[in-house]
């Protein structure tokens, strides 16, 4: 196979929290370096507080922008009852990608155990966007970029990557 060359991506961090200013989002600060430390554009940043509405209505603005092709959000993904960013993020996809839950799980699982069934990563599609909510703390951030995204966000990779799917996305859309 001929080697292909790399495509930045655009993409937007969301850091959901009550809590975290812009002078301590230390996971959306590691998201921020990690992304563009492989070559990708930052398309917008934002905190949002943990509000069902609020997360949703981010969301979809995201996805409705042609500046965006992937949001990553950290933080509200556990099991407490403030946690809502994955119930948000379901109230926008289109389409679930189940399998991104359970990959994060099995790299969660050699970092922390049996404590990776706390979280409830998720990612989606929506309007030819790619979504993804990931827990809040900085090494989970780490660990779904290092292990994950990093590779599926890099045209490059081999046998198959979210780039190269990137135009078919919202091909259900389009004129026959």
């Amino acid at each position: 196979m001929a080697e292909r060359d790399f495509i930045p991506v655009r993409i937007a961090v969301m850091t959901v929290s009550d809590t975290r200013g812009p002078e301590d989002d230390r996971s959306g600060d590691t998201l921020v370096a990690r992304l563009t430390e492989a070559g990708h554009l930052l398309a917008d940043r934002v905190i949002v507080q943990d509000e069902r509405d609020l997360i949703a209505d981010q969301l979809r603005a995201w996805t409705l922008d042609p500046e965006v092709d992937v949001v990553i959000s950290t933080g509200g993904t556990g099991l407490t009852g403030r946690d809502v960013t994955v119930e948000a993020h379901r109230d926008v996809y289109e389409k679930e990608i189940d399998a991104f839950g359970t990959v994060f799980t099995i790299v969660s699982m050699k970092k922390i155990g049996t404590s990776a069934v706390q979280s409830r990563a998720t990612g989606g599609v929506a309007n030819g966007t790619y979504l993804f909510a990931l827990p809040g703390s900085t090494g989970a951030c780490k660990d779904a970029w290092d292990e994950i995204l990093v590779h599926q966000l890099d045209y490059r990779h081999n046998p198959c990557n979210f780039v190269e799917i990137f135009p078919r996305l919202d091909e259900h859309k389009r004129r026959k």
